[in-house]
């Protein structure tokens, strides 16, 4: 539905005010003003060509909107599809700009990256303006700009762009403009393509862009289309699933965790980082979600991608045989600084790789070992060389799950031994017991076996705090940790143990806060950083779970439908939820979507 908004303070844009489009290898947020102020040409992780959402001034940006006063905007996605509307209403006639970037059919060796922007008046007359200026490196290079045949080529630190155009373009100081008037049923096409070496910018004559607009409407219908769900909440859940699907690097099966950097966690903070990386924790959950909606091939194009990871040797590495993260090639973002933008409202710095790279995390193999469990279970199963490197793995950590570790909230303070790392360290054990059983595959299980109860025996004894009724974040602690909800849905618990509805209990009188849970109390136990941060939205979705499996299922709906109400005007989620209700973090977020969607499946299968 199409939703007027209200402009941004100062000259950013609110983090919601946004609008996502892509091609299965990048995204551009779409801002509600019509300008596009985050793209990544070729790839997701690859260094931005605009960036103005990080620095309005040395960013880049493509603007594009009306001339008047008194306009009013809109936005909404054409139905089913990922095709964006942004319409601009004034006193003299109603404009519409459809963005998106063409999908003609799935893994197209012949794909081309374009960004297609087709502004048409609906309704009386429109005064519009376009302008571009595209600063590739993360706004470290001005890029050169030359006109050439049907319109310009964009040029620097190896980045290689055509801007095709149907009305007359200027060129002034590295930026591209044009101003252009238009009456009821006149339209202008602007299209933005990453060029390789050999190719020429194309003239607006080889542009159909009807074609592009339906195919790739097509495309995206399809696709959705292909989805189990029926249930109540359709739409939404529909919604988080397209968005998942625009994070999901087609070429390699790669899911990446936000197609964003550095939009901070509160404003004016440190909390600021990089989430165009495939975490393997995100990406394991995403792959549960779409195979509970019914995608099996993706869910086989990540577990090749993840197969890839298994079989490389970190063999020597303190860390294990699997990292955190990685990029979609599957290397190493290593952290580092931009010291030259200014950041989002001012909140520095902005930060491109992640430390948590380097970091110990032992919760990611039992996610990772749960969503391969998964896949075996619903899908064409796993092979012989995955079962082995997944044995291989698990012997590390049978050898490794009592160490001390940074926990899966990733903090920059002291290791210690993180109740959700030992759950998830007991989850890898139990579903890779149940794959060898299921499937009379090698393994030894009395071994195993061993391990795993003596990890039950650790939680149960250590991890949980008779004094306040609950498990705790780590162990002989007081504080709480919203990562214990997943107990009851990880098969450790019954959703009915007086400990867990204890758990439960105790966690929404100290980290709820009217639906929306804070992951942690921050300033009861530091983290390493300084500062505040919203509730996480992702911790509100595994609430509602929480109350479904606990049969609360009145409050697990009113809960539920309290979190779509902070949704964005297009159904979108950040990271999480400031105290005034507003987005924070990296946006869009895929464990929030993929949260979204388990935890409507779920209630909406109780409800009946």
């Amino acid at each position: 539905m199409a939703e007027e908004l209200p402009q941004g303070h100062d000259d950013f844009l609110p983090i919601a005010h946004h609008g996502l489009i892509g091609d299965l290898r990048t995204c551009a947020l779409v801002g509600a003003d019509g300008t596009i102020d985050w793209f990544c040409a070729g790839r997701f992780d690859s260094p931005s060509v605009f960036a103005s959402i990080l620095d309005p001034e040395r960013g880049g940006a493509w603007r594009l909107g009306s001339r008047a006063d008194d306009v009013r905007t809109s936005q909404f996605y054409l139905p089913d599809s990922n095709i964006l509307v942004t319409r601009f209403m004034t006193e003299r006639g109603v404009a519409e700009v459809h963005d998106f970037m063409p999908v003609l059919r799935a893994k197209d060796p012949d794909h081309r990256q374009r960004v297609v922007r087709r502004v048409s008046a609906v309704r009386g007359k429109a005064e519009l303006r376009m302008e571009m200026t595209a600063r590739p490196d993360y706004g470290r290079i001005a890029s050169t700009v030359e006109p050439v045949d049907h319109g310009l080529l964009i040029t620097g630190d190896g980045v290689r762009l055509g801007l095709t155009a149907s009305c007359d373009l200027e060129v002034s100081d590295g930026t591209a403009t044009a101003t252009f008037d238009l009456a009821q049923g006149e339209e202008v096409l602007f299209v933005l393509e990453v060029l390789d070496d050999e190719a020429e910018v194309a003239s607006p004559a080889q542009v159909d862009s009807d074609r592009l607009l339906q195919r790739t409407t097509d495309f995206w219908r399809t696709w959705i289309g292909r989805s189990s769900y029926r249930g109540r909440w359709r739409e939404t859940v529909h919604r988080s699933a397209l968005t998942l699907k625009l994070l999901t690097h087609e070429p390699s099966g790669a899911v990446i965790a936000s197609p964003t950097t550095s939009l901070p966690e509160a404003i004016g903070g440190e909390r600021n980082w990089d989430y165009r990386y495939v975490w393997i924790r995100d990406a394991a959950f995403s792959l549960y979600a779409l195979l509970r909606l019914g995608f099996t091939e993706e869910a086989a194009d990540f577990v090749r991608w993840l197969s890839e990871r298994m079989a490389e040797d970190h063999d020597g590495d303190d860390l294990g045989p699997l990292r955190v993260l990685y990029t979609i090639d599957g290397e190493l973002p290593h952290e580092s600084e931009l010291d030259h933008l200014r950041g989002y409202r001012d909140s520095r710095p902005v930060r491109v790789g992640n430390g948590a790279v380097d970091q110990l995390q032992l919760d990611i193999y039992g996610e990772l070992i749960d969503s391969v469990y998964l896949f075996n279970k619903y899908g064409p199963g796993i092979s012989a060389d995955a079962w082995a490197d997944l044995t291989r793995a698990l012997e590390w950590l049978l050898a490794n799950w009592d160490r001390p570790d940074a926990g899966m909230w990733e903090i920059r303070d002291e290791p210690r031994h993180h109740t959700t790392s030992l759950l998830m360290c007991w989850v890898a054990i139990e579903r890779m017991m149940r794959t060898a059983r299921q499937r009379g595959l090698p393994g030894d299980l009395s071994s195993w076996a061993e391990v795993r109860d003596q990890i039950y025996a650790r939680l149960m004894e250590r991890h949980w705090n008779a004094d306040i009724g609950a498990f705790t974040l780590h162990d002989e602690g007081t504080d709480l940790d919203a990562g214990v909800l997943l107990m009851p849905l990880l098969k450790f618990v019954a959703p009915n143990d007086p400990r867990f509805l204890s758990t439960l209990a105790a966690i929404e009188e100290r980290l709820v806060s009217d639906s929306l849970v804070f992951r942690y109390d921050v300033e009861a136990s530091p983290d390493g950083l300084s500062g505040d941060e919203g509730t996480f939205s992702l911790c509100s979705f595994w609430y509602v779970e929480a109350l479904t499996r606990a049969g609360r299922l009145d409050d697990a709906q009113l809960a539920l439908e309290k979190m779509f109400t902070y949704a964005n005007h297009l159904g979108l989620y950040a990271e999480q939820v400031g105290v005034a209700g507003e987005q924070l973090g990296n946006f869009p977020q895929a464990f929030t979507h993929l949260s979204l969607i388990s935890a409507a499946l779920n209630l909406d299968h109780e409800l009946g």
